[in-house]
């Protein structure tokens, strides 16, 4: 028996032993590589070793259950990976193991990122940043500090996400190894993509290529390679691009990387539709549909339809090419991402209109424009409930402050009494005391009164205008229009002509082109000068509104019937002639126009101001379908016994050309779209 117990030691310290079978360590950090590129191939590994880690030493558990929660998040299986990573902080709180817990937050920020809760997503990395700054996980700290850069960059800030990235950037080059150098040295790269400064982006690109060539990883490369297309792609280089992505796809497929793939497939189809070349555009759509279906892939699949979809209009196949960008369509809306609804429905529009559609274009302008409308007036109410819950605190601090000064005002009186029965020769002095506290005190709440009254007007001006461009939002114009009184109006010339009013919709045009090229901050300085100009050009009485994203709309109260096409006309060259400066670059822009008199009478019957601004609606994208930089106005209405309104309002171009609607073309003289540098 003694024999037996002296072997047992000698067996577990045997080199053959230890080389058989490597620690539990070990094994997680090779898994933790494989997860990375292949999640398939991972998951099923970490299920295999679960319960040997949860018996494990608090570090190896708490890198099981991360590794876990990559594992599912990757294979699709969101509620489990969820799970896992709340499974995971409670784990590293319960042991207060500030490495877990960091694991367990940043992996849970990942998740509500592709749920698309950024400031959920951004709290939850920032909390795990703080916590592994206190470990010594080189590892941990290295993709914590990354995700906590990109954070700051998708909020915008990307002078404090390019400090952060350096900042890890230098820990990594004393801490960390070639993987960690290749990680960090990626997003950097990727950071620079985004702030448009690409000859840097391919400085830290090929410095990690160097580092990628000492992992021996494949994974890693094709990764770089990916980046490499990014950045090619934006700074104009499409053959580069098409070699960089096509040797990603080359290692992907070499080590079985199954939705790295499918993402390099969508890549190619989209980088062959910018060179125009339709036929590989469709192939590779083709190709990534197959392989997203095969992963369940249903982000992957809606955009390789979107391409299959440009690619098949592009080539005159009208009726393939609209079912598939409306199945990718279905599929953007199933997913609840509106915002990339919007983004996919304006290139519809476009790719129809190229294609020569121009009533289906107008109708996927229609439903991107419904859709922005929607998320502006969503941001609009979230920024006024900020705006309220604003006030109602200082409200409350203000209330508080009063009652204090309530208390101080009784402890003085009690104290008044206590003196009076104690020193009555004192009497004099304390009433005259309690009198000048009083009066202060009243002073102080008048203050605060009148303070209330001016965060009340504030607060009231700021609900009826646009936060942005200081024009009336839509809800101030709609109280407007529910309490006018249309009254016929005679000129007082000579000439007797009748006076109307009249409605101009105005959209800019390739908008959605100037925030992806210049940035939202290039988008939103287009949309104030635009304001400046609408204010230059028209009349301090005209009523000028931000109906919604890039939209404006005026009201003319009273102008001769026969100057409606002068109007237009003027705002067209004038916004022509417009020059936005924006960070070294001159940008101009143009905008296409609907416009009616108001109130319009089909049939006598003086139409509700809401369809009014419907019918200039849809002439607006009349304007749109048939070329832009141009207005379309409806005049009037003729042989209206033969139609009816909903049918005009059905589809208003059909209308038009059957003699049922009289309208006006007015087009610009300018290029649609120019920038200088």
């Amino acid at each position: 028996m003694a024999s037996l117990l002296l072997a047992l030691p000698m067996l577990a310290a045997s080199p053959a032993r230890a080389e058989a079978t490597p620690s539990l360590t070990a094994r997680l950090a090779e898994i933790r590589e494989i997860n990375r590129f292949t999640p398939e191939r991972a998951l099923p590994m970490l299920l295999r070793i679960e319960a040997e880690a949860r018996a494990a030493s608090v570090e190896e558990t708490g890198e099981m259950l991360a590794q876990l929660c990559v594992a599912y998040q990757k294979v699709g299986k969101q509620e489990l990976a969820l799970a896992t990573c709340d499974e995971l902080i409670a784990f590293g709180r319960a042991h207060k193991n500030n490495g877990a817990l960091a694991k367990g937050l940043v992996r849970k920020g990942y998740i509500k990122y592709d749920q698309n809760e950024l400031a959920v997503s951004h709290d939850l990395i920032w909390e795990a940043e703080r916590l592994a700054n206190t470990t010594d996980d080189v590892e941990l700290r290295v993709r914590v500090g990354v995700s906590a850069a990109e954070s700051f960059a998708e909020d915008g800030n990307f002078p404090h996400a390019l400090e952060k990235m350096q900042a890890t950037l230098a820990y990594t080059r004393q801490h960390g190894g070639p993987v960690h150098l290749v990680i960090v040295l990626n997003s950097m790269a990727r950071l620079y993509r985004q702030m448009r400064e690409y000859d840097k982006g391919f400085e830290a690109l090929d410095e990690a290529l160097v580092a990628a060539e000492k992992t021996n990883s494949p994974g890693r490369l094709a990764t770089l390679k990916g980046t490499e297309y990014g950045l090619a792609v934006e700074s104009g280089q499409l053959e580069r691009a098409l070699k960089a992505q096509t040797a990603a796809l080359a290692l992907e497929r070499q080590i079985g990387a199954q939705a790295m793939a499918a993402r390099s497939l969508v890549n190619l189809s989209d980088c062959y539709l910018r060179m125009r070349d339709y036929a590989h555009a469709a192939s590779y759509a083709n190709q990534a549909i197959a392989a997203a279906l095969a992963i369940h892939d249903e982000n992957g699949l809606a955009t390789a339809r979107i391409n299959l979809g440009q690619a098949y209009l592009a080539t005159g196949r009208l009726a393939e090419g609209k079912r598939s960008f409306e199945a990718g369509l279905t599929s953007y809306e199933k997913s609840g991402d509106k915002p990339e609804l919007q983004a996919v429905l304006a290139e519809y529009g476009e790719a129809l209109e190229r294609a020569g559609d121009y009533a289906a274009a107008v109708q996927a302008y229609h439903r991107e424009r419904s859709l922005s409308n929607e998320l502006f007036e969503k941001r609009r109410q979230k920024a006024m409930l900020e705006l309220q819950e604003k006030y109602d605190a200082d409200k409350k601090q203000r209330q508080i402050e009063l009652l204090e000064r309530e208390n101080q005002v009784k402890s003085v009186e009690i104290d008044n009494r206590r003196l009076q029965q104690r020193v009555w020769w004192l009497l004099a002095v304390v009433f005259g005391l309690a009198s000048v506290v009083v009066g202060l005190l009243y002073r102080k709440v008048r203050h605060a009164n009148a303070q209330l009254f001016l965060k009340n007007q504030e607060l009231k001006q700021q609900s009826v205008r646009d936060p942005l461009t200081g024009l009336y939002n839509r809800r101030h114009f709609q109280e407007f229009m529910r309490n006018h009184r249309v009254d016929e109006k005679r000129g007082a010339g000579t000439t007797g002509e009748e006076m109307v009013s009249a409605l101009f919709l105005m959209d800019v045009d390739h908008f959605k082109h100037i925030n992806d090229t210049w940035g939202h901050g290039a988008g939103d300085a287009v949309l104030i000068r635009i304001a400046e100009s609408l204010r230059e050009i028209l009349r301090e009485t005209d009523m000028i509104v931000r109906w919604g994203g890039e939209e404006f709309l005026a009201f003319l109260p009273a102008i001769p019937q026969s100057g409606l096409d002068e109007v237009a006309r003027r705002l067209l060259n004038g916004i022509s002639e417009t020059s936005i400066e924006f960070q070294g670059t001159t940008l101009n822009v143009n905008v296409s126009i609907g416009y009616a008199p108001y109130p319009l009478a089909p049939g006598g019957k003086p139409l509700p101001w809401e369809r009014a601004v419907n019918l200039v609606d849809m002439a607006l994208y009349m304007a749109k379908g048939h070329g832009r930089n141009r207005a379309y106005g409806v005049r009037g209405f003729a042989n209206f016994g033969k139609t009816s309104m909903e049918e005009i309002e059905q589809n208003l171009e059909q209308a038009w050309r059957a003699g049922f609607v009289d309208m006006a073309i007015v087009t610009g003289g300018y290029p649609d779209l120019r920038a200088s540098a």
